[in-house]
């Protein structure tokens, strides 16, 4: 008796010992499925990315080594010419110091703007919130060149601008925005905060709304101000959207290009252009075609693009 119970405590232990593992095998077979499947899904995204995104840059990478004509290509001696070559390039660092200007000028007063529209915009006691919303975004709506054609046509020697401020008497005679370097650079950042603003404060908008009304209300009860509230909840709490909005802004200046070309077509003597213009005079100008050089440019943006991005990302993480 005691032999048989004892077959049987052991027949019935490894009967639960392998429904046991049963049970993980098909929990691992299931997860397994599961992982499987997301990779079949992400499978054709992926390819298209690396197809469409990387390849090119690979192959551009390999263009950047290379000097001559499109149609006769060779490796340049030494091997990183182009690099080094742009370093002694008076123009193109000239588009540099042009565009970081623009970019530390024209982003601040963005976001700042852009912020302060969103939180006027979402008071729930406002009326015709919609009507100002879609007033401040529209902007964002036209078309690159058509506001830049609009801008040039405002501020021309004969234009609007110069008719209101003859008359008004602040200006003596009609004065050449476009013509000299500094009104010119301050025409484009002009620009670029008319049509971006309302683009960065949908964002902001956004974030707002995500945020619990009772917030404001437990501050107003602890007897917080709106300048507190503004800078110690709203600011806080938006901080993962003011670093994303700061990114793209970083990334979209450091690519400047519709304005520079339509506004000023980089002058007066080349005084506002910006490097993704100096860019295209070398790959598709009229007198010359350096396509390596031009690629070896494109990836000196890359790199400060992903650096300045990195540095937002770096300061702009919460997590401990």
């Amino acid at each position: 008796m005691d032999t048989r119970s004892s077959v049987r405590k052991d027949s019935s232990f490894f009967k639960k010992g392998d429904k046991t593992l049963n049970k993980k095998q098909k929990g691992l077979n299931i997860q397994a499925k599961q992982q499987r499947a997301g990779w079949y899904f992400l499978a054709p995204a992926t390819i298209l990315i690396a197809i469409m995104s990387f390849w090119p840059m690979i192959q551009a990478f390999i263009m950047s080594l290379k000097t001559g004509s499109s149609a006769n290509m060779q490796w340049s001696e030494p091997i990183f010419y182009n690099y080094t070559r742009m370093f002694s390039d008076k123009l193109f660092m000239r588009s540099i110091g042009n565009t970081f200007l623009y970019l530390a000028v024209e982003v601040p007063i963005m976001l700042i703007l852009a912020i302060l529209l969103a939180q006027m915009l979402n008071n729930k006691d406002l009326k015709l919130k919609g009507l100002f919303r879609t007033c401040v975004f529209l902007p964002c709506a036209t078309s690159l060149v058509s506001y830049a054609l609009i801008f040039k046509s405002l501020f021309a020697t004969q234009g609007l601008m110069n008719s209101i401020l003859v008359h008004l008497g602040i200006l003596e005679s009609n004065f050449n925005f476009l013509g000299t370097a500094a009104s010119a650079k301050a025409i484009i950042i002009i620009a670029l905060i008319w049509r971006w603003t309302g683009y960065n404060m949908v964002f902001y908008l956004a974030g707002l709304q995500n945020i619990e009304y009772s917030v404001y209300e437990a501050a107003k009860i602890d007897g917080a101000n709106g300048w507190k509230t503004f800078w110690h909840i709203t600011v806080p709490l938006l901080k993962p959207t003011i670093v994303m909005t700061f990114i793209m802004s970083i990334n979209g200046t450091l690519q400047l290009f519709d304005e520079s070309v339509n506004l000023t077509k980089g002058g007066p003597a080349n005084s506002t252009i910006t490097m993704s213009h100096y860019v295209y005079n070398n790959s598709f100008g009229d007198s010359t075609t350096n396509f390596g050089y031009a690629a070896a440019m494109s990836f000196l943006i890359f790199v400060l693009v992903a650096i300045l991005a990195a540095i937002n990302l770096k300061v702009g993480d919460t997590r401990d």
